[in-house]
C-alpha cells in the first residue's frame, strides 16, 4: 500500500488541498481574506486556495510527526523576520490560523485530540494514504498511454 512517505510532498499537499476544498467542514474564515500568515510576511497570501493548502500541509505534518501541538506547528511554519540594518530573527507563524485549521480538521474527522496534542485519526490516515496512492499510480498510467 502506498503511504505519504512514498510521494513528493508538494504534489500531495496540492492534491489533498483540492480535495479538502470540496469538503463542507473546511472553509476559509471571513477574516482569512486579509490576514498575514505570520510576522515574517509583509502581505496577505496571494494564492486564493492558500487556506486549503495550509490545511493539507498541517494534516500531513500531523501524519508524519503526530501527536503535535500548536506551538510545534507555529515553529514549523515560522520564518526569519528581516529588520533592516539589525540582525534578522526567527518568529513563529500565526497561532490563530493554526488553531482554526486544527479545529476544522477535527470537525471533518481527520484529526483527534489527545493529552499530548493532535494526532491523525484512522479516517485522516486513510484519506491521506488513498490520495498518495492516487498520485503514485497516476504517472504510471500516463506512461502506459
Amino acid at each position: 500500500m502506498t503511504t505519504v512517505y512514498d510521494v513528493p510532498p508538494d504534489k500531495l499537499v496540492k492534491k489533498v488541498g483540492g480535495k479538502l476544498k470540496k469538503n463542507n467542514a473546511i472553509s476559509l474564515p471571513t477574516w482569512g481574506l486579509n490576514v498575514k500568515k505570520g510576522p515574517n510576511k509583509e502581505l496577505p497570501p496571494q494564492d486564493e486556495d492558500w487556506w486549503w493548502v495550509r490545511c493539507a500541509s498541517v494534516l500531513r505534518q500531523i501524519y508524519l510527526h503526530g501527536p503535535v501541538g500548536v506551538a510545534r506547528l507555529r515553529t514549523y511554519y515560522g520564518g526569519r523576520v528581516r529588520r533592516g540594518a539589525k540582525k534578522e530573527r526567527f518568529r513563529e507563524a500565526s497561532g490563530k490560523i493554526i488553531r482554526e485549521v486544527l479545529s476544522q480538521l477535527e470537525r471533518a474527522g481527520y484529526v483527534t485530540k489527545t493529552k499530548r496534542g493532535r494526532k491523525i485519526s484512522p479516517e485522516g490516515q486513510k484519506f491521506l494514504d488513498n490520495t498518495a496512492h492516487e498520485l503514485k499510480i497516476m504517472p504510471a498510467e500516463m506512461k502506459a498511454e
